[in-house]
């Protein structure tokens, strides 16, 4: 079915003062993605072709990461904070001459799925003017009520503050967001006046404008947790926790396993494929695609990386960003790979760092081997060639190339070029002094026989 086309307006204009944070509330992160991200990719899910943002003058790294999700969106700015209504003429002037219906919503709701923006705007199909979505809320303390009708038609949005007890008493709630029929319908804003308890423009008071002009109002309904609006950094944690639990329930359903639910951490952009298996423990941030079969161990963690094929991960192994893991390759535990591509069938087991490097086919990277790219002023890459062997607790000291089949010697410090299928050791021949062991016993034990007496002949 092809989506319905519509045009949005994301309020972002709050300061978010009880975030405690100098930045402004909606770029605070659910999930590895800022919560105004999060709206602004469920509107282009939903099909949004066109999106107005409007923010507070200061707020250009707002706008900033806005442009990271719709690089067509325009913008609009709330000179003062005068209300809901306010800021939505601040953008009204950017859709005015849109026929397609508009819709506006806020960007500290990162909970809020596409699919309900689309069932708020079809709301709109039927002739009704506007739509607000709502929920029906456990504790209804705080939210503005919907009041409707015998036919479910919206009479008003009471705010709690203007509310009668019996109007309190309501637990349908309004969640702030509120389709029009059409931009044409915004020039309801000019009505809207601000005597009330805050002396604000209050964008639900267009239902009564709405109702008195014989237009229709209506109500599309969503769960509570959907629509929460996050104000606090306890609100914050909530979100994250539902969020979580959303994205944990979506990689299980398209057939990952995931051994212990409730310790893995997921991105928004989380990439999992059929038949993965993820231990406890394991933190996944942003950029991170793991392809079928693969096995992530306990305590990994993992980003801006690529994970292949039957490839093995961990445990306590870290995938930085640039990370690129072939079919069948095996990173073990506490080994670090940064901005490196492992080829097919190559191991880099235990203990081991390595970075800006390529490590070809079926090599092996020994315990302790650690790649030397950075010469404090700039990054310098290793190339270990296809079926290489690197022994164990080795230095490569980039720019370097190990050859296809090349072996080095365990404790070496390689600084030059190794060719294929040569050895290249560095380390000291070994020497040995017999006798040594039972001479160095000896003088340890006259040593502690002379303090003795010394301490006695001082009276100690």
């Amino acid at each position: 079915m092809t989506k319905a086309a519509f045009a949005s307006i994301v309020l972002a204009a709050g300061k978010g003062t009880r975030m405690k944070s100098r930045l402004p509330k909606v770029l605070h992160a659910i999930a590895g993605r800022s919560m105004l991200g999060h709206v602004l990719s469920c509107l282009k899910t939903a099909g949004a072709m066109e999106t107005v943002l409007v923010t507070a003058p200061d707020h250009e790294d707002v706008r900033a990461e806005a442009l990271n999700h719709v690089p067509a969106l325009r913008s609009a700015v709330q000179v003062r904070q005068l209300g809901t209504a306010d800021a939505v003429k601040a953008a009204r002037a950017e859709i005015a001459s849109r026929e397609a219906p508009v819709i506006v919503l806020y960007g500290d709701t990162p909970l809020l799925r596409s699919e309900t923006i689309e069932r708020v705007v079809a709301g709109t199909d039927n002739g009704t003017d506007i739509v607000v979505l709502g929920f029906d809320a456990a504790d209804p303390t705080g939210y503005g009520r919907l009041l409707t009708d015998a036919d479910g038609h919206i009479e008003a949005i009471r705010e709690e503050l203007e509310a009668s007890p019996s109007e309190r008493a309501v637990t349908l709630c309004n969640s702030g967001v509120i389709a029009f029929r059409s931009a044409a319908l915004l020039d309801l804003l000019d009505d809207i006046g601000n005597d009330n308890a805050k002396g604000e423009y209050y964008l639900t008071d267009v239902i009564e404008i709405a109702r008195s002009k014989g237009l229709a109002s209506s109500v599309v309904e969503c769960s509570e947790d959907e629509v929460m609006g996050v104000n606090s950094r306890a609100q914050l944690a909530q979100a994250e926790a539902l969020m979580q639990h959303r994205l944990r329930l979506k990689v299980m359903a398209e057939g990952a396993t995931l051994v212990s639910p409730e310790t893995v951490y997921l991105s928004a952009d989380t990439a999992i494929a059929e038949d993965v298996t993820i231990e406890p423990h394991v933190f996944i941030g942003p950029g991170v695609s793991i392809a079928r079969d693969a096995v992530i161990r306990a305590f990994s963690h993992l980003e801006g990386a690529a994970v292949g094929e039957r490839a093995s991960i961990g445990p306590y192994a870290r995938l930085r960003p640039g990370a690129s893991l072939s079919e069948g390759c095996r990173v073990g535990n506490f080994v670090e790979i940064k901005n490196t591509r492992i080829e097919a069938g190559a191991k880099v087991n235990h203990l081991a760092y390595i970075g800006d490097a390529r490590v070809g086919q079926g090599a092996n990277v020994g315990a302790g081997t650690i790649t030397c790219n950075y010469d404090g002023a700039a990054k310098h890459f290793t190339d270990i060639g296809d079926g290489a062997f690197v022994g164990s607790n080795s230095s490569l000291v980039a720019p370097v190339t190990i050859g296809p089949g090349a072996y080095v010697g365990s404790g070496s410090v390689i600084t030059k070029d190794v060719d294929a299928g040569a050895l290249a050791v560095t380390r000291s021949k070994q020497s040995q002094i017999d006798g040594w062991a039972a001479r160095k016993k000896r003088a340890q034990s006259e040593n502690a026989s002379n303090n003795r007496g010394n301490k006695t002949a001082a009276g100690g």
